[in-house]
């Protein structure tokens, strides 16, 4: 169904989002490259890239917002064809939604929530989505281009705090989901009828004072069967190997301050530096960065803030230094 269209807020003068959008198209190739492999730094980065959070828009790769969607996201995505899927906080429909907006503002209705939230949408190469809704019968879903549900099965989480139940689920290439369950402080990875085939546990190690503080929010697999999850509260990302064991772990002792603050979002880029943010950025300190890009040997190569009071719960990173990133994002 089809809404109002949505202008794009321009940043200079003959720039328009179908433009911006098809310099940094995604090109979706399944791009099977080792992503911690050692990769050069360069000494100037810049980025084009989606935010998701209170505010919702595009930033050029000169840090210019060039158009801006009017509510608040959680998740969000650039299809190669620059529409872009936004995942709704609950507001302009009670119970979340996913939609998706042409490059000429035209808004499709994909899934209207029907329960507490709706917490993630991810697109798929066959041209489903993949969504979440947290509430009294969590769930997972598949679902087609019209909203057809193709694939269902309950969440195993608890029931207590739906707000707190999942958030960026993600289907795997060989049909398998992960899904990240802050109260429960762990990833479960689920096949397509919903069994749990194993678990990554984000708890800290003999800390039990602080376990309410290692929330799993974003989990990320890549490399060799390797697994990226940030922890909000527990501000840590770690990273899990194959075996389920944390091989990496990025805190604040290992950054120039205190940045790491709620690490909801990241994103694995193919030269295999990863793009963190920092939700809670801001409340103390403005300034604070609100992405920071850093390399497997933790070395800060980007950062990125816009002086406001409030983070960026989500985003898509869509090129580096001008150049379109290949494959699908990692995110």
């Amino acid at each position: 169904m089809k809404g109002s269209k949505m202008m794009p807020r321009r940043s200079q003068p003959g720039t328009t989002l179908r433009d911006f959008l098809s310099s940094v198209a995604i090109v979706c190739i399944v791009c099977a490259t080792a992503i911690w492999s050692a990769s050069a730094v360069a000494a100037d980065v810049t980025h084009s890239f989606l935010a998701c959070g209170n505010d919702t828009y595009l930033v050029d790769d000169d840090g210019k917002k060039i158009w801006s969607y009017p509510h608040a996201t959680r998740d969000g995505f650039v299809l190669p064809n620059g529409s872009i899927v936004l995942t709704l906080n609950k507001g302009k429909y009670p119970g979340g939604a996913v939609i998706k907006v042409s490059p000429e503002g035209d808004e499709t209705l994909i899934w209207k929530g029907t329960q507490s939230e709706v917490n993630s949408a991810q697109p798929t190469a066959d041209g489903t989505y993949v969504l979440t809704e947290a509430g009294p019968q969590p769930r997972l879903l598949e679902v087609d281009g019209a909203g057809k549900i193709v694939l269902e099965f309950p969440l195993a989480c608890q029931h207590a705090n739906h707000h707190m139940q999942t958030r960026m689920a993600r289907k795997l290439p060989d049909g398998s989901f992960l899904a990240p369950h802050l109260f429960d402080f762990a990833v479960k990875h689920y096949d397509s009828s919903g069994k749990v085939l194993r678990q990554f546990d984000t708890t800290i190690e003999g800390d039990t004072a602080h376990k309410q503080h290692t929330w799993p929010f974003t989990a990320i697999r890549h490399g060799d069967g390797e697994t990226l999850v940030c922890c909000t509260h527990g501000n840590r990302v770690v990273n899990f190997d194959r075996q389920g064991e944390i091989h990496w772990l990025l805190t604040n002792d290992d950054l120039p301050g205190p940045w790491l603050q709620d690490p909801c979002g990241a994103q694995v880029l193919p030269n295999g530096n990863i793009v963190i943010t920092s939700y809670a950025a801001g409340r103390a300190d403005r300034n604070a960065p609100k992405l920071l890009e850093v390399t497997p040997g933790k070395e800060v190569v980007w950062t990125y803030s816009d002086g406001k009071s409030h983070g960026i719960h989500h985003f898509q990173i869509l090129a580096t230094n001008g150049a379109k990133l290949a494959g699908l994002p990692r995110k």
